[in-house]
């Protein structure tokens, strides 16, 4: 016999026998293998789920990040403390000073030293009452003149993100509506004064 012609007939028949033993051994396992494609499909399209919404949370991150440090009024987070525990650009602006360097600053600081008992009080009734409070305040500009900034303050508590209370202030300036309110104050002292004469 020619061991040439026999070789590929080996192969032949060792290629059934192999299929025989694979179609037993695999035998009711499609249905599993079928599974497993199944969930891979299914794994897949929760990623692509999970892809789009990461991408539509950095939108609405960036759309957060406009909104907050672009608002013409200032946001300010307190610790009870009174620590800055963050601010917007419009803080940063209205008080002169780099928005990172207020990170852990005592608020205090920057508000007109005859006013810091009017902050003082406010922020304790708020923690102790829980209840919103509103003052007007003068804070202090550091742009090198350290002017006074008329601010309308409102304060509300919340939640922090380790749980604990926080203080959440809203700064708007009023310092425009300050100087009228002078201006008529002096018209009408001055009005009073020729009606006197």
């Amino acid at each position: 016999m020619n061991k040439k012609a026999d070789a590929p007939n080996k192969a032949a028949e060792l290629r059934l026998r192999a299929e025989e033993l694979a179609r037993d051994k695999f035998r009711g396992k499609e249905s599993d293998l079928h599974e497993l494609r199944v969930h891979q499909i299914e794994l897949e399209m929760q990623n692509e789920e999970l892809r789009r919404a990461r991408i539509e949370l950095d939108a609405e991150r960036a759309r957060y990040f406009d909104f907050y440090n672009l608002a013409p009024v200032g946001y300010v987070t307190l610790s009870e403390q009174g620590l800055i525990l963050e601010s917007n650009l419009t803080v940063a602006s209205m008080l002169g000073i780099e928005r990172g360097a207020l990170v852990n600053q005592p608020f205090p600081r920057f508000i007109f030293k005859q006013d810091a008992d009017i902050f003082y009080l406010l922020r304790k009734a708020l923690f102790e009452t829980f209840a919103a409070q509103a003052c007007d305040l003068r804070l202090l500009k550091n742009d090198g003149e350290q002017r006074v900034v008329w601010t309308q303050v409102d304060m509300t508590i919340a939640q922090g993100v380790d749980g604990e209370s926080v203080c959440r202030v809203t700064l708007s300036d009023i310092s425009e509506r300050k100087l009228v309110e002078r201006k008529l104050q002096q018209a009408h002292d001055e009005l009073e004064q020729r009606v006197a004469e």
